[in-house]
């Protein structure tokens, strides 16, 4: 059992609480039905992506047995067979349908946001099977799938509550994604200046003078296109409020600090393990989101 649990990396859940943003940043945490809405498709969510992880593990065991880290995952290691991996990618799928189609019978998706829903979900699963099969062997195509991803993470967000997204919401979204992805790859391109092989088969497409400087600039724009949502006229008259800038202290810190995670410490492999263990990084995190509730929710 503790194999299946690593191979379908609950730990890695934590990403998909992107599907609760459209939820906080529409002003809806005081609405009962929608929190709920949000939570199965957050859900929803998690299962298929573990669907995905398992389908990843398997594609990729020959080349995790040759990693220094990645050879213990459960498929690469031979502790859970092809076969086994394969039933488990289909159970989460299964698993997922059965929590929108619960959702549904109890009333907090209705028919339209439901399809809606699963056409979203059905969408985030199939380009990511492509990506694991395929298209994540091209470099800068890789990370803007993986970023896509977590935009389509927001879309689900939005239709299970019915809330239309911000266009400065679906950037930010893809910009900060794209920030994190390429600090991952870094990690990618220390490793194999480090042991002369390459992590991934893209990773010889980059090096750090391009991931340093791609790094850089999408983080500039990241914060640029948050401080344009927090002072757009569509936003000021939807809270009601000016002030909503001041949260952009928080999201400057919170970049610099990654930054420094990423080309000081060189420990941005992992973006889940960095908001896990860095301390500086979730009080940066819990004060921007603290800020960003009393201004408009009060």
């Amino acid at each position: 059992m503790r194999y299946y649990i690593l191979l379908i990396r609950p730990k890695q859940w934590i990403k998909n609480m992107f599907v609760l943003i459209p939820l906080f940043f529409a002003g809806r945490l005081n609405h009962f039905s929608d929190v709920v809405s949000s939570l199965v498709a957050m859900f929803a969510f998690c299962l298929v992506a573990s669907s995905v992880y398992c389908f990843n593990d398997i594609v990729d065991a020959e080349a995790d047995r040759r990693h220094p880290v990645k050879c213990r995952r459960p498929v690469a290691s031979g502790a859970v067979g092809i076969t086994e991996a394969y039933l488990l990618m289909g159970i989460m799928v299964l698993l997922s349908a059965l929590t929108l189609w619960s959702g549904s019978n109890l009333g907090y998706l209705d028919r339209l946001p439901l399809l809606r829903l699963s056409a979203v979900i059905g969408g985030y699963w199939l380009l990511n099977l492509a990506y694991c099969a395929k298209l994540k062997q091209y470099a800068i195509v890789d990370v803007c799938i993986v970023s896509f991803g977590f935009v389509l993470r927001i879309f689900a967000g939005g239709v299970a509550i019915g809330v239309v997204l911000s266009h400065w919401l679906v950037l930010m979204t893809f910009l900060l994604t794209l920030f994190l992805s390429f600090a991952k790859r870094r990690d990618d391109v220390l490793r194999m200046k480090q042991t002369g092989e390459a992590p991934r088969t893209n990773t010889i497409r980059y090096n750090l003078t391009f991931i340093n400087q791609a790094i850089t600039i999408t983080a500039a724009v990241t914060l640029v296109c948050y401080i344009m949502y927090t002072v757009s006229p569509e936003v000021v008259s939807r809270f009601r409020t000016g002030y909503l800038y001041v949260t952009s202290f928080f999201v400057l810190l919170g970049l610099l600090r990654y930054i420094q995670v990423a080309v000081v410490d060189e420990k941005s492999g992992d973006p889940t393990k960095v908001m896990l263990r860095d301390r500086f990084m979730q009080v940066v995190v819990l004060l921007w989101a603290l800020s960003f509730a009393f201004i408009i929710y009060f």
